[in-house]
């Protein structure tokens, strides 16, 4: 977290990588679930006030939300192959199955997932409650933002696209409901309310997805992939991680959702391309409490203080620097410190990730740093994101 020095200086680029402590990734093995269906029923969940539809006083009954959306939610299961050491040292071929949650977002048979429940799998099978198995093909993946495009043939099924919403409408405190596959147990529905808005967590390949939406409403693994949903039944968000207590890796009421917005960005790319291009800067940043500023005699307490660059990279190619010195508290001092960002005050590396993050590689921004107390300004060319935050 910001705080945690030690997570600082963890190849965070483009700006501060922030961990979620215990987070993990919430695929699952296979379980035959034999079509469980959990469904829990309540009154009808109040719509935001903050929503500017024509009737946002009613929102719908958790049991309405799961008769309208739940067709819609898929259970993906995924093959494996791996190549692993063999216990006299040669190569050999190992295979799994990875089981997670997906939803389909339109007519032509296109379902959206997570990308590590689909990655390095040789087979894509899907099925609709207790339907047969359907054949999926991978159309584009992007490790970045742990999202994936898949495609059936439109004629296997009858489909039933979810209604996305608009995750920057969505606040603390509004309900949310989760459809997935936890634990294989086939299409279980739980709900619950958006615990907090703005949260970071680590994508598959360390890179930072930002704006995560963090939920209590019970999602375990086997959710990965599936939809958090509003109160009118849209879409806001793909549940992908969760943060766990001790030795369990099961729910402890702390899930995080990737904003439907950032998927409804990457989608175009995503059939396009079959992956997605993201902006780069190329340093590690952290930030600074009032009495490191005023033991390092810095001129500000504001701001991100670079930790690393990245050799040949934008930041390196504009001059930026960072410090040689490495403190007990695992700060890295006597870098520059990142003030500003065309012209918006930088006062975390969260606002580093956040700044980087709006542009497209190639843009050209202009950074306002202190260096030896004195305030400079480059322009950096952003570059294109390697495929792994540490190499």
């Amino acid at each position: 977290m910001a705080g945690n020095r030690g997570n600082l200086l963890a190849g965070a680029i483009g700006g501060l990588v922030v961990l979620v402590i215990g987070a993990v990734l919430i695929a699952t093995g296979v379980i035959n679930s034999g079509g469980t269906k959990t469904v829990v029923r309540q009154t009808p969940l109040a719509v935001s006030s903050s929503d500017s539809s024509d009737n946002p006083s009613t929102g719908k009954t958790v049991e309405q939300i799961y008769q309208d959306d739940g067709p819609g939610v898929a259970y993906i299961q995924s093959k494996i192959t791996q190549q692993v050491a063999s216990p006299f040292g040669f190569p050999t071929t190992q295979q799994g199955v990875a089981t997670g949650s997906g939803f389909v977002i339109d007519k032509k048979g296109d379902i959206v997932t997570n990308a590590h429940v689909v990655n390095g799998a040789s087979e894509i099978v899907v099925r609709f409650g207790n339907s047969d198995d359907i054949k999926a093909k991978l159309i584009g993946k992007d490790e970045s933002t742990d999202l994936a495009l898949l495609r059936i043939d439109p004629k296997a099924t009858k489909l039933h696209p979810l209604q996305l919403g608009d995750s920057t409408k969505v606040r603390v405190g509004d309900p949310a409901v989760a459809i997935g596959n936890p634990f294989g147990f086939n299409r279980t529905v739980t709900s619950g309310i958006i615990s907090a808005l703005q949260r970071q967590i680590n994508a598959p390949n360390n890179f930072t997805i930002n704006n995560v939406i963090q939920t209590d409403a019970a999602i375990n693994p086997g959710n990965s992939g599936g939809p958090l949903i509003n109160a009118k039944g849209q879409v806001i968000g793909i549940n992908s991680q969760i943060a766990t207590g001790g030795s369990g890796n099961g729910n402890v009421g702390i899930g995080f959702a990737i904003p439907i917005n950032t998927v409804k960005a990457a989608i175009p790319q995503l059939e396009k391309n079959g992956r997605v291009l993201h902006a780069f800067l190329g340093v590690s940043t952290a930030q600074l409490s009032k009495q490191d500023a005023q033991d390092l005699n810095l001129p500000s307490d504001k701001g991100a203080l670079v930790q690393q660059v990245v050799p040949g990279g934008p930041a390196a190619k504009a001059g930026l620097r960072a410090g040689n010195t490495t403190t007990q508290s695992g700060l890295v001092i006597g870098g520059d410190l990142i003030v500003k960002i065309d012209g918006k005050q930088i006062s975390t590396p969260d606002d580093v990730v956040a700044a980087v993050s709006a542009h497209k590689p190639g843009d050209k921004v202009q950074l306002q740093f202190y260096r030896d107390g004195k305030l400079k300004t480059v322009t950096v060319s952003l570059g294109n994101r390697p495929a792994n935050a540490r190499g």
